[in-house]
């Protein structure tokens, strides 16, 4: 018996609900496959911001530093506005652990329509890589002249060669175990400085992987293209803001930003890698029991893939597609009445 132990952030909102049943997932799924895990429960979240003024300790990072991953639930709610409470706990996470890859799979499941007329089950598969430490989500700005006419915010995007070559070789790599296609997401046309070096550097990245198709698309055209022919992606890689969009523009082609899984990984593995839903923390259905948590439930897939365990994370994935094709049970975000713990019933069920 292998054992894991895990941080366990369950967070705001619906990250309460959907927490519990992908840790019963685990719990379940794991034990068959000779995997034990040990939880160690934080209450970082909006309700301790309040409480203490900030939303996690100032030691937080080391007192999880030694776990052998982080599994959040999600952050957020209207009583705090947003930019504090990601700057205050996802993201020092990431950056604090190098988790410079943010993985984000997308499929169309048998059952679950896609509301895009053209994308039919077992033929969109795809991945967006999307880039998470640095990019347009820089710290570096700030707020001059304030509540005067001429007030000016400035914020700068950072692009480094050891952040664009690392991205873009993870998805390079990934791109050469899967159908070998790669797409670069890019706004050089109009972005003078920093996509233009981005380019260059997938380029010469690129350059190490010819067994790899890929060409650059400009961002604006690949949105519309990823919805008149999702099919045709398999791994896109994107700056921190370009991939932050093509994720959720990808997930509600596959049919609802509530079955979406994330990763933020830490390739070398000198931090532990965190692992979180993507709908985020859903104040209005909050507390109801109501909450998908497919997207949770293939979170932990993820993160059991991650410490080494494929085959027990592809029971998992065997059992959302099985929970899906061949059943009618939905909650009500994708049309049905089933609560969260219905749901991860039936699914445990199937497996």
């Amino acid at each position: 018996m292998v054992t894991h132990r895990i941080a366990l952030i369950p967070g705001d909102g619906i990250g309460h609900e959907v927490t519990p049943a992908a840790r019963q997932v685990l719990d379940t799924v794991g034990a068959r496959h000779g995997v034990r895990f040990e939880y160690d429960e934080f209450d970082w979240c909006c309700a301790r911001y309040h409480e203490t003024g900030a939303m996690m300790p100032a030691d937080a990072l080391s007192r999880i530093r030694h776990h052998d991953a982080v599994f959040l639930g999600a952050v957020g709610d209207p009583s705090v506005p947003d930019h504090v409470s990601l700057w205050g706990l996802l993201i020092p996470i990431r950056r604090g652990f190098r988790q410079y890859v943010n993985l984000r799979p997308v499929k169309v499941f048998e059952g679950l329509p896609s509301p895009v007329r053209g994308a039919r089950s077992g033929e969109v598969d795809l991945v967006v890589v999307r880039e998470n430490v640095e990019g347009e989500y820089g710290e570096i700005g700030g707020r001059l002249h304030r509540g005067f006419p001429e007030e000016m915010a400035v914020q700068e995007a950072v692009f480094t060669r050891v952040g664009v070559t690392r991205i873009a070789e993870y998805a390079f790599t990934l791109a050469e175990n899967r159908r070998g296609v790669l797409t670069s997401a890019t706004k050089s046309n109009g972005i003078v400085h920093t996509m233009p070096f981005w380019d260059e550097v997938v380029t010469e990245v690129a350059a190490s992987h010819p067994d790899v198709s890929w060409r650059a698309e400009h961002i604006d055209a690949l949105a519309a293209k990823l919805v008149l022919d999702p099919a045709r992606f398999d791994v896109i890689v994107g700056s921190n803001l370009f991939g932050d969009i093509l994720s959720d523009l990808t997930a509600a082609v596959a049919g609802g930003i509530g079955i979406a899984p994330s990763a933020n990984l830490n390739p070398e593995r000198e931090f532990p890698s965190m692992f979180e839903p993507v709908h985020g923390s859903a104040p209005d259905i909050a507390g109801r029991g109501v909450a998908n948590p497919l997207g949770a439930i293939w979170t932990a897939a993820l993160m059991l893939d991650h410490l080494g365990h494929a085959e027990a994370a592809a029971e998992i994935e065997h059992a959302i597609a099985a929970t899906l094709a061949q059943t009618s049970i939905r909650t009500p975000d994708l049309g049905g009445t089933a609560t969260t713990a219905e749901f991860t019933k039936t699914l445990l069920e199937l497996r």
